[in-house]
């Protein structure tokens, strides 16, 4: 344990100290006893606090470190995608799905699957939507955890697993009431941070001026925020293939960042609909703002002369580690490793709580046990808490990129939910040999095209293949159009032998 930097270690665990306080001691005066508290804050959550614990929920790890990553690595179109399309998600969210969410009564996301298609349709859907909480825990930590490493020379594991360990302790004991009271605090925090740690990396580079000048120059066409549109062979390195996989991608991240519990959770604790759309929209605003400070450090970090400081990023993950610890003053990079810390524990609370919210509601009390009590929900959400933050931190521990991670977080939910929750919500024809077709279909378009980071072939010989960059045939967005047809189709051919279910009414 050489090395360490003792000073940084203690404040880095007085902040932990203040947010476990937090997160324990505020929503004891709001807890009555009732399930809903934990999974719903008693669906009373002020317009104020669901504004800030939806923008810090969205600002996570990942968010902040593979956005500058993604800079660093890839330019500014690549790098800026990822943060501004998942601010976009939230808008679109609250511009078409909230009202009829929350005006619905749901508890979960996987209510309304279950009401239109009945329980095995849901119970299915339960894993896509469970693997997108636990892959996008597992990205938050490991964001941690290298920014930990480098700035107060500790284990990249002894951090993972003490930052997941007090987030799941507060999320267990106060549930949603701690997520949005902890929010609320990691959220100053991360912007205090970053907009500190700026000026100084700027400087340090040279300056504004100079980082945007050498940027521009080393970066080209990938500078700006979207493709060419029009003469794509005068902008190298761009190609059409190219351009279209961009555009693939852009609306995975868009509409496969909607169908996701840990947001419909904090629509359905709103007050009524009319909050619930409100908030949904303006957090998708301040989530667009607070991608300007990792696009910065992603920009300053892609110029910054590493090995005539005698350095290497040895993973492009590293950057925005490395723009706080080498490019600031010591006590901004603690601010900056704050931020981070901050926005890593406001996401990864919120996630392993939605997804042991859907355990808990949809398969416990839905499945195995229909007729358990307040007590027996409330055990069984904090038992999976814990579970899924298990779940998580392994991962963590087994993967180096934030940005695979990220990426592979929407992947499935953007081609197998998204499909089914537009036909759940607004198809009045939709049936459940229909749901079962779109996940066949969706699923089997996406996964035969392979992927590499799970290991799976290629077994749809798609178009525009690369060794080095893989399938660059806009595949997702085919298999998700496909999938929601394959709903429409199949529920109309066998609409008189298994008629459709209303919505509003329970599944048998």
């Amino acid at each position: 344990m050489t090395g360490i930097h003792w000073g940084g270690l203690a404040c880095m665990g007085a902040f932990y100290a203040l947010i476990f306080f937090v997160g324990i001691w505020f929503p004891k005066r709001r807890d009555t006893g009732a399930p809903a508290d934990l999974l719903l804050a008693g669906r009373n959550i002020p317009l104020w606090i669901a504004l800030l614990t939806m923008t810090a929920t969205w600002v996570c790890g990942g968010y902040v470190n593979g956005t500058a990553e993604n800079v660093y690595r890839n330019g500014m179109t690549w790098g800026a995608q990822a943060g501004l399309c998942y601010a976009a998600s939230l808008i679109l969210g609250g511009l078409f799905f909230a009202r009829t969410m929350r005006r619905m009564g749901f508890t979960t996301l996987i209510d309304p699957f279950e009401r239109r298609f009945g329980r095995g349709v849901a119970g299915a859907l339960f894993f896509p939507a469970l693997a997108g909480e636990v892959f996008w825990s597992a990205a938050i930590l490991t964001a941690l955890g290298t920014t930990f490493g480098t700035i107060l020379n500790i284990d990249l594991s002894t951090a993972i697993v003490i930052s997941a360990a007090v987030a799941v302790g507060y999320t267990a004991v106060g549930g949603l009431w701690s997520v949005a009271y902890t929010d609320v605090l990691q959220l100053a925090f991360i912007l205090a941070g970053l907009l500190a740690a700026i000026p100084f990396a700027a400087a340090r580079a040279g300056g504004f001026a100079a980082v945007a000048a050498q940027f521009r120059d080393a970066g080209g066409s990938l500078t700006s925020f979207l493709p060419p549109l029009r003469d794509v062979a005068a902008h190298p390195p761009w190609t059409v293939p190219l351009v279209l996989n961009w555009w693939d991608w852009t609306f995975l991240l868009m509409l496969g960042g909607i169908p996701w519990n840990v947001y419909f959770q904090r629509v359905l604790a709103a007050r009524n609909e009319r909050v619930a759309a409100r908030f949904s929209i303006w957090a998708g605003l301040l989530c667009a703002l607070m991608a300007v400070p990792p696009i910065v450090i992603g920009v300053i970090g892609s110029v910054v002369p590493w090995r005539e400081l005698g350095l290497d990023v040895e993973y492009p993950a590293m950057i925005l580690p490395y723009v706080l610890r080498y490019c600031t003053p010591y006590w901004v990079g603690m601010l900056g490793l704050g931020a981070v810390a901050a926005a890593v524990m406001s996401s990864v609370d919120s996630s392993v709580l939605s997804a042991s919210s859907m355990f808990t509601w949809n398969w416990y009390r839905g499945i195995i046990r229909p007729r358990a009590g307040d007590r027996s929900l409330r055990v069984c959400l904090r038992l999976c808490t814990v579970a899924v933050g298990v779940a998580a931190t392994v991962i963590a521990l087994r993967v180096r990129s934030v940005q695979a991670l990220w990426y592979l977080c929407s992947d499935a939910v953007y081609v197998i939910l998204f499909p089914q929750l537009v036909a759940a919500l607004f198809m009045r024809r939709a049936n459940t040999p229909g749901a079962v077709a779109g996940i066949a279909v969706s699923a089997s378009l996406r996964f035969g095209g392979g992927d590499p980071l799970l290991g799976i072939p290629r077994l749809i010989p798609y178009p525009w293949w690369e060794p080095e960059t893989g399938t660059l045939f806009p595949f997702k967005t085919l298999a998700m159009l496909c999938g929601l047809a394959a709903i429409v189709v199949v529920s109309r051919l066998t609409a008189r032998r298994f008629p459709p279910r209303p919505l509003g009414s329970a599944a048998a």
